[in-house]
């Protein structure tokens, strides 16, 4: 069974930073591309940045050039560095991977964490 857990997240000032985490185990055979969505109350959940297995990235415009994703495909692990975080940022983050599984009869899946709160003050 995979799973994806996430970490990182918390109550912070505005103009402040977190780095949140996510990470995969299971029984994976590859990871392809790893994305961090987010869900604000009363709002649909929506995509903030993905990376693809081979690094390349592309973000939501409202978190460009303050938000950067990255993975370490050895830890199985997708992060996102947020800076100069804004209250409009709070919301409930979400780890998602595409990933192909061993021992599956339909071996690609897509994945979601539980999700961890940002929460951003003003």
């Amino acid at each position: 069974q995979v799973q994806l857990v996430e970490s990182g997240g918390g109550l912070v000032q505005a103009g402040g930073s977190l780095r949140l985490s996510c990470a995969a185990s299971g029984s994976i055979s590859r990871i392809n591309a790893m994305a961090w969505y987010r869900q604000a109350p009363g709002k649909q959940r929506e995509l903030v940045a993905v990376i693809g297995s081979g690094g390349r990235t592309n973000y939501a415009d409202s978190v460009k050039a303050r938000f950067t994703i990255s993975r370490d495909n050895a830890k199985k692990t997708v992060y996102l560095q947020m800076n100069s975080l804004l209250p409009e940022d709070t919301a409930v983050y979400y780890c998602n991977a595409d990933i192909l599984e061993i021992f599956k009869v339909v071996p690609r899946n897509d994945y979601w964490g539980q999700g961890t709160r940002v929460t951003v003050s003003s």
